[in-house]
């Protein structure tokens, strides 16, 4: 009699899974605590909990480090860095996109650290190693006692070439923590190849890295509290747990650790062709998987404009690390509907949250939301949660008023805006990369995203939605079956032994996972391009050289071959275990209902309203409610139910 127990820490919710004996399920969802994000996880494993000495082990996704990004709430830190190259952070890269292109007085956003809390230390070494100028330690003397002085509790130490001898970079390191509490160093982070993007992945590190440490710690205490003594594994951006331990350590590499978990979900399901659809309260996010396995990126930037899926240079933040590549739009059940100057309604991108949420939740919130739309358009009832139509009413009345219209008209429009929305982040991982999506399936979870799957799949010509069981907490229940993974990278262009580098990544990975080698999966990557170029691509080192070839064909469109170069290595370990299949919990059928919803261009019609199990076939317009999502089948569309608990829509035909 074992238990897991997984925990979804999003904008809106906290969703907790507890998977038992024989894969049963049993789920709980609360708004999420924003001042105290440990109240929420708390209060939901309370509300689950069978067993807390059963618990074998306690897997966690957070936006923990997203948030302090994006709301600049980190810990002040200051950057140390070779001689001469001080000015490399408050210079930055900038792109204008969106509206700033015509701002003839753009402002570039702030930068990560200071100009004033930039230091510089004497010494160089050389691209090749070797050392140039000898590390003058009376100035890194100087600096940490300066850094010191000023109060900052935080550094951040990028050399010019620590990548390839990180020797004056840990002398550096080790004088600074006789000042300062916590130091973070980029040939520990992530010894990679260009100065400023190896820099900025480390000032974010020591960014989020006191708050996630303090985050855990307290988490853990709770978890005792409750009785519960399990290991506690965190989801890392590329799509696998670490221990908590390496994840304060390292917290740069959870910075996308939520949204990492749905896309699991969603390649849990088999299907060989499948763009995973995530819709919670705050943010939708779209992702390509095929064949089970998601793509990754190992560059994405964090806090920018315009960019969706973080790959505009000059947008944001650079974060050089393996991250499950997707887009991300701020469109979610909490996003607020507003009329701009031009008597325009704008849905987005500032949410309600938890608190004080839509306004249909009774708890102060008064602005429209999607949720108050949807609620006005009858696809949403009280049977999950208590939810006011009359409050609901009353906040649309604030954009319906402005635009002269009903408000069950000014609620579809806000309907299909955010569907439009979060249209343009399956456009941007299918169509803006080139592929097809029509024979892909939408699979789409977070407590929003079935009521809008449908009507996304219609842009794209997509025939097939399907929504997994337990897809209000998804991003969870995903969690359950994520594995231990690690990645490590170094840069040695023009390596004479590739082979011991391979060898030493790999145990330096065995070793953040804490298991022996023999007992994990390897995987041996190399970052390639043509002699003379500027920027690599990443392909398996046992494919080379056709795997560069072809992958360069599809990136670029054009064939070409000649002289490969290596610039950097890298191994990812993972360790698989087989997890036992969810069982979905015992049916609870309602009797058939039927519910008045508004439908576009039809006005109102009453629709049948039945619980996931309760039905064979159903013919659109139509409500499946259940208590943790509800799913709107528009006309022209047909579901089904399936014996693991998901269902399955299918366009019945075009219209």
């Amino acid at each position: 009699m074992s238990y897991v127990i997984a925990v979804d820490v999003g904008g809106t919710f906290t969703d907790v899974v507890q998977r038992g004996p024989g894969g049963r399920i049993s789920v709980a969802k609360v708004l999420t605590t924003h001042d105290d994000p440990v109240s929420g996880v708390t209060q939901g494993i309370r509300d689950i909990l069978t067993d807390p000495a059963a618990v074998t082990r306690v897997v966690h996704a957070t936006t923990l480090a997203t948030n302090a990004v994006l709301e600049r709430k980190g810990v002040r830190v200051a950057f140390v860095t070779t001689r001469g190259f001080r000015s490399m952070i408050p210079l930055g890269r900038y792109a204008r996109v969106e509206e700033d292109r015509y701002d003839l007085r753009f402002t570039p956003p702030p930068p990560p650290v200071a100009a004033e809390d930039c230091f510089e230390v004497t010494e160089r070494v050389a691209g090749s190693g070797a050392v140039l100028t000898p590390l003058d330690e009376d100035s890194v003397r100087r600096a940490a006692r300066e850094i010191a002085a000023r109060g900052i509790t935080s550094a951040a130490v990028c050399l010019l070439h620590s990548y390839a001898n990180p020797a004056h970079e840990r002398r550096v390191a080790g004088i600074l923590r006789e000042h300062v509490p916590s130091v973070a160093v980029s040939s520990e982070i992530w010894p990679e190849i260009r100065e400023y993007e190896r820099a900025t992945t480390t000032i974010m590190s020591a960014y989020v890295g006191p708050l996630m440490s303090g985050y855990l710690r307290r988490l853990r205490g709770s978890l005792l509290e409750l009785g519960i003594d399990a290991p506690l594994h965190v989801m890392d951006s590329g799509g696998g747990v670490v221990s908590a331990d390496l994840a304060a350590r390292r917290a740069v590499a959870t910075i996308e650790s939520g949204p990492a978990a749905g896309v699991l979900a969603a390649a849990a399901t088999g299907l060989p062709a499948v763009v995973s659809f995530d819709m919670g309260g705050t943010t939708a996010k779209a992702c390509l998987v095929r064949d089970g396995v998601p793509g990754l990126t190992r560059e994405f930037h964090v806090g920018g404009k315009g960019s969706f899926g973080g790959r505009r240079a000059g947008t944001g933040v650079p974060i050089k690390t393996p991250a499950i590549d997707l887009a991300e739009v701020g469109a979610g059940g909490g996003s607020i509907a507003w009329v701009d100057a031009a008597g325009a309604l704008r849905v987005g991108p500032r949410s309600a949250g938890s608190s004080p949420g839509p306004a249909c939740y009774g708890l102060g919130g008064a602005e429209p939301t999607v949720t108050d739309a949807n609620l006005v358009l009858g696809y949403l009832s009280s049977a999950s949660m208590p939810l006011s139509r009359p409050l609901a009413v009353e906040a649309m009345e604030h954009v319906a008023g402005p635009l002269g219209v009903p408000v069950e008209e000014a609620a579809q429009a806000v309907h299909e805006i955010v569907c439009a929305s979060m249209a343009s982040a399956v456009h941007v991982v299918t169509v803006q990369r080139g592929i097809d999506p029509r024979g892909f399936t939408l699979v789409a979870f977070g407590g929003a995203g079935p009521m809008h799957a449908c009507r996304v799949a219609e842009r794209f010509g997509m025939s097939r939605v399907l929504v997994p069981a337990h897809c209000g907490v998804a991003s969870a229940a995903g969690l359950l079956s994520a594995v231990p993974a690690a990645e490590r990278v170094r840069s040695a262009p023009h390596a004479a032994a590739p082979e011991e580098i391979f060898r030493a990544l790999a145990a330096e990975a065995a070793h953040d996972l804490g298991l022996p080698l023999s007992a994990l999966n390897v995987t041996r990557l190399v970052d390639a391009r043509f002699r003379g170029q500027a920027h690599e691509l990443t392909v398996e080192w046992d494919d080379l050289p056709t795997g560069f070839f072809t992958k360069y064909a599809q990136v670029y469109g054009m064939a070409q071959q000649g002289e490969i170069e290596h610039v950097s290595y890298r191994v990812r370990v993972t360790h698989t275990a087989p997890a036992p299949p969810l069982t979905p919990g015992p049916p609870a059928p309602r009797p058939p209902a039927t519910r008045t919803i508004h439908l576009p261009g039809a006005g109102r019609a009453a629709v049948p309203v039945h619980t996931s199990r309760a039905f064979t076939l159903l013919t659109g317009p139509a409500v499946v409610e259940d208590p943790e999502a509800t799913i709107v089948i528009p006309p022209g569309w047909q579901a089904r139910p399936d014996a693991a608990g998901a269902v399955l829509l299918e366009r019945a035909r075009w219209t």
